[in-house]
C-alpha cells in the first residue's frame, strides 16, 4: 500500500507526542488526513501537472536557493543541523489552519522516521527555517546556513501543487541537506536523459554533480526517491525528459506522495540517527 499521510506502515502513531500540535492541531489534522487519502486516490500516482510548482519558481534545479558562497552537498558535514534540531517558524498570513496542520503532519513524517526534530523557533533564535506562502512555487535552501534561511509553500488545494504532502516533504529534505536524486554522479547507469526532449534553457538542470560534492552513503541509486524528478521534468513538448534504464512501476519516479526506503535509510545515515524498528 501508499503511504499518504505519516508513517502508517512503521507502524508509528501518526499523531505521536508531537510538542508541536495543540488539541485543536490534532482534530483538525485528523480531518485533513482523510480529505488527503480521499483526494490521492481520487487522482492517477502517475498524473503529473502541466506546471509543476518545484520547476516554476526558477531557482537552480527549480526549487533549490543556493547560498552566495559556492557550498559542497551532502558530504559537507557543516550543512548539516545541529543535533538534527530544525527551528522554524511559520509567517503568519499565509496559510489558513488546515494548511498549517499539512505542514505540520509534513514535519511529523520527517520526525516518526528519524532522529530529527522540529522546533518552534522562539524570538531569540538566531537561526530557522522561515515558512511563507509567497507566489511562485515551492523552494528551500540546501542543509543547515547559520541563518535565516528560505522555505516556500505556495498556497494550493490540499494535495496539489506545493501543498502535496511529497512536495512538502521533498523541500524539507532540501532543508536537511539533500539535492536531487537524478543529478548524483552514477545516475547515467540508470537513467537517460533526454536533452532534445528539454527546454533548452532548463538544460543546466539536469547537470551532474561529482562524487566528492555528494554521498550516496552506500544506498543504491532510487528511482522512488521523493527527491527523484518526474519523467517529463523541464519538458518543453511534454514528450519524457527522464527515462529510465531499468523497468520500473508507472508512476514511481517524480512521486509525491512521501519519504521512499531509500530516503529514510539516507537521512538516518547522514545524521547518525539509531533507526526505528
Amino acid at each position: 500500500s501508499v503511504l499518504v499521510f505519516g508513517t502508517l506502515e512503521y507502524g508509528e502513531n501518526l499523531f505521536g507526542d508531537s510538542k508541536h500540535l495543540s488539541v485543536e492541531m490534532r482534530t483538525c489534522l485528523s480531518l485533513v488526513m482523510l480529505l488527503v487519502i480521499s483526494t490521492s486516490r481520487a487522482i492517477p500516482v502517475d498524473s503529473v501537472r502541466e506546471e509543476d510548482p518545484e520547476l516554476t519558481a526558477g531557482y537552480f534545479e527549480g526549487d533549490i536557493v543556493l547560498d552566495a558562497a559556492p557550498r559542497n552537498g551532502m558530504s559537507n558535514t557543516s550543512l548539516y543541523w545541529p543535533n538534527g534540531i530544525v527551528y522554524y517558524k511559520i509567517w503568519e498570513g499565509f496559510f489558513d489552519l488546515v494548511q498549517e496542520t499539512v505542514i505540520k503532519g509534513a514535519m511529523k513524517t520527517i520526525e516518526d522516521v528519524s532522529c530529527i526534530r522540529y522546533i518552534l523557533a522562539d524570538d531569540d533564535q538566531p537561526y530557522f527555517v522561515n515558512i511563507t506562502g509567497n507566489p511562485g512555487g515551492c523552494y528551500s535552501t540546501v542543509g543547515f546556513t547559520d541563518d535565516i534561511q528560505k522555505y516556500n509553500l505556495e498556497p494550493f488545494p490540499i494535495n496539489q501543487g506545493c501543498f502535496r504532502i511529497g512536495t512538502m516533504i521533498h523541500e524539507m529534505l532540501h532543508t536537511l541537506g539533500f539535492y536531487h536524486m537524478q543529478s548524483t554522479f552514477n545516475r547515467d547507469e540508470y537513467v537517460q536523459i533526454v536533452s532534445e526532449n528539454i527546454n533548452p534553457q532548463y538544460l543546466h538542470n539536469f547537470n551532474k554533480y561529482d562524487k566528492d560534492m555528494v554521498e550516496d552513503f552506500g544506498e543504491a541509486y532510487d528511482y522512488g526517491s521523493v527527491l527523484h524528478y518526474s519523467p517529463i521534468a523541464f519538458s518543453a513538448n511534454g514528450e519524457k525528459t527522464i527515462e529510465p534504464l531499468q523497468e520500473i512501476p508507472v508512476g514511481l519516479m517524480g512521486q509525491r506522495v512521501t519519504l521512499s526506503e531509500g530516503d529514510i535509510r539516507k537521512l538516518n545515515k547522514m545524521y547518525n540517527c539509531v533507526e526505528k524498528d
